[in-house]
């Protein structure tokens, strides 16, 4: 405990124990420093503190007051994912996290990630001779951290200028730029089923009509897509090719050339999302390589492989689309943070990136194993075995209920992510749910589930 926390500790007891009730005009600094043996800069320092925070008040010339502090109700009740089981209650107990075990977690664990030293880098920032740390930033992004991106689409076979680059507050303000700048309330857009649940919810909010195709584990079930293409006319269709979110399956070069096809005999576009890339072979197969960004927007993100609160994601378009989305961003938000991307950008030119994602690459690599052998321990059938991917979809026994599997776990403090969720139409032939590989062996989960087992043999 600093001096300074010292000091607002002993006002705050002194409050708690009524020394000083509300209205009450407590010691001054003077006072306080020689009761306390503090120095006079101390004791203001915790004032301001404390005042900042609303718990004193400052009045010129007369001192410090225990606010009057009027009855405040209290914030509602979050609703639990066990009460209602839908796409914000599911993404705010991702946000929230008050379950212990989150075998249903989007994103890794927080000790994946490391705790990367952003303050020397945020220093340099500010300090930057040109001061363009403290205004707006361009609303394209840092051009630095551009022309790294442009280089990085480029090892992965996509062809691409800084010019083309536009950097947004993570994938999910990627999606809604193109969503709101393609599409209109009765459009038709075709998406993964399973697939990724903000982005339907976010289609829906838009008012656009949904129609899932199937996911096989070597992409988009074809077939499929042409006839949902020939019946409903879509504008686009958004799809993750690699490690995909929820399955964990990949894209395969000869469907991924007939997802192409069918996109040019049915006339729509194609967002591709790849979050992962980082951890991923540059050299997989992906639509944005196999179109060179003629009808494939790309988006890719650093929040699932280093820090989601730094909101630093990106997209890549044809020259004329990346123009008419960043006017679109600029708007709408002005720019992205040029902090953060400023940041971001010296963590990876420091080469502290890179090494982190050869630890995170092989950490994956074990956990995936780990978790197919705990999972299948269980007698549970996996969709697919994963590579480089946080996830498994696993299918439950014949006839188990997803909802009531949710409202068990959740009553074992178990948090549970139900596989309707991630079918567009919320009609699921088969139960399943969407495991987070490095939660998977949990031995809470794990016994949780043998009991479930157990009871319903």
């Amino acid at each position: 405990m600093t001096r300074i926390d010292a000091v607002i500790q002993h006002i705050h007891a002194g409050i708690a124990a009524g020394t000083w009730p509300p209205g009450a005009r407590i010691w001054s600094i003077r006072t306080a420093a020689a009761e306390l043996g503090m120095s006079k800069n101390t004791v203001a320092e915790a004032y301001d503190r404390m005042v900042a925070m609303g718990q004193l008040e400052a009045r010129m010339g007369s001192g410090y007051y225990v606010p009057l502090q009027a009855r405040r109700e209290p914030l509602p009740k979050a609703i639990s994912v066990a009460q209602a089981v839908d796409a914000v209650s599911l993404l705010r107990e991702q946000l929230v996290r008050r379950y212990e075990v989150r075998v249903g977690e989007g994103r890794p664990p927080r000790a994946w990630v490391g705790r990367p030293d952003f303050k020397p880098l945020a220093d340099a920032g500010l300090r930057h001779e040109d001061n363009e740390a403290h205004d707006y930033g361009n609303p394209w992004g840092f051009d630095k951290l551009r022309e790294y991106l442009a280089q990085s689409l480029t090892e992965r076979g996509i062809e691409a200028t800084p010019g083309q680059v536009l950097t947004t507050m993570g994938a999910n303000h990627a999606l809604d730029l193109i969503a709101r700048q393609l599409l209109e309330p009765g459009d038709t857009v075709l998406v993964d089923s399973p697939g990724y649940y903000p982005l339907f919810a976010k289609l829906h909010l838009g008012g656009i009509r949904i129609v899932g195709v199937r996911r096989r584990v070597n992409g988009p079930d074809v077939d499929e897509l042409n006839a949902k293409a020939a019946r409903h006319k879509p504008k686009l269709f958004f799809t993750q090719s690699l490690a995909h979110n929820p399955t964990g399956s990949s894209l395969t070069l000869p469907i991924g050339h007939r997802v192409l096809q069918a996109a040019a005999r049915h006339g729509f576009d194609i967002v591709e999302d790849d979050p992962l890339a980082d951890i991923l072979p540059a050299n997989a197969p992906r639509l944005a390589a196999l179109d060179q960004l003629e009808r494939v927007i790309y988006v890719g993100t650093f929040s699932k492989t280093l820090s989601a609160g730094l909101r630093v994601g990106y997209l890549a378009a044809n020259p004329a689309r990346a123009s008419a989305l960043c006017d679109l961003k600029m708007l709408t938000v002005v720019s992205s943070g040029d902090l953060a991307e400023r940041m971001l950008f010296g963590f990876i030119a420091s080469g502290q990136y890179l090494k982190h994602l050869r630890r995170l690459r092989t950490r994956v690599s074990q956990t995936t194993a780990q978790a197919l052998q705990a999972v299948r321990g269980l007698g549970l059938e996996v969709f697919c075995e994963p590579s480089g991917c946080f996830y498994l979809w696993v299918y439950l026994k014949p006839g188990d209920d997803e909802s009531r599997l949710v409202e068990e776990a959740s009553a074992r403090n178990i948090f549970i992510a139900p596989g309707r969720l991630f079918i567009p139409e919320r009609v699921n032939d088969r139960p399943a749910m969407r495991l987070n590989i490095a939660y998977a062996t949990h031995p809470k989960f794990i016994d949780f589930m043998r009991e479930r087992s157990a009871g319903r043999a």
